[in-house]
């Protein structure tokens, strides 16, 4: 199983996305441990299980026990939390913005990898759930952290392209 195995799952319309998986994959942008933590934290929180498989045989040998399991945390702490900030910022009763959430975050303060890996990571998760409450506090954090816009958009695209190549897949399967 590798990312070249998971372009190859993929049918000849989405000839894009399996070429955004290749050049993303060549990024230079972020490290190869942010990148990758990037990718398996995206899988994560598309869940599709051929793409998450695939996506963690390619990182396996590029991350570090530690980065992997931070990715992982990445999209299960935002799995919560996009879907209760999303519901903060659109709720029209605007009082649930002054209450506090009451639900444990403890790995975002101490997350067991570089905090602005964590953060980008969280980030890419966020963009995938559509969390604007939470995109804005990632990227506001990662500023504050010197990661640059250029580091930022090469997070998201991939997140984007992980969500979509996750999406064919769904839809494919449902299709068959």
């Amino acid at each position: 199983m590798s990312l070249d195995t998971l372009k190859n799952s993929l049918p000849e319309y989405a000839k894009d996305l399996k070429l955004n998986l290749s050049s993303l994959a060549r990024e230079t942008v972020l490290s190869d441990e942010t990148k990758w933590g990037v990718y398996l934290a995206s899988a994560y929180a598309v869940g599709v299980e051929t793409v998450v498989k695939n996506i963690e045989a390619e990182a396996s040998d590029k991350l570090s026990a530690e980065a992997a399991n931070g990715a992982k945390a990445a999209a299960a702490i935002m799995g919560m939390n996009n879907v209760y900030y999303r519901f903060v910022h659109l709720a029209s009763a605007k009082d649930y913005g002054t209450m506090p959430a009451k639900l444990r975050m403890n790995v975002i303060a101490n997350p067991g990898v570089d905090k602005a890996d964590f953060e980008l990571w969280s980030l890419a998760v966020s963009a995938i759930n559509g969390c604007g409450m939470c995109i804005d506090a990632h990227e506001a954090e990662l500023r504050k952290h010197g990661v640059t816009t250029e580091q930022i958009q090469a997070a998201v695209r991939i997140a984007s392209t992980v969500n979509a190549v996750s999406a064919v897949l769904r839809g494919e399967a449902a299709a068959s």
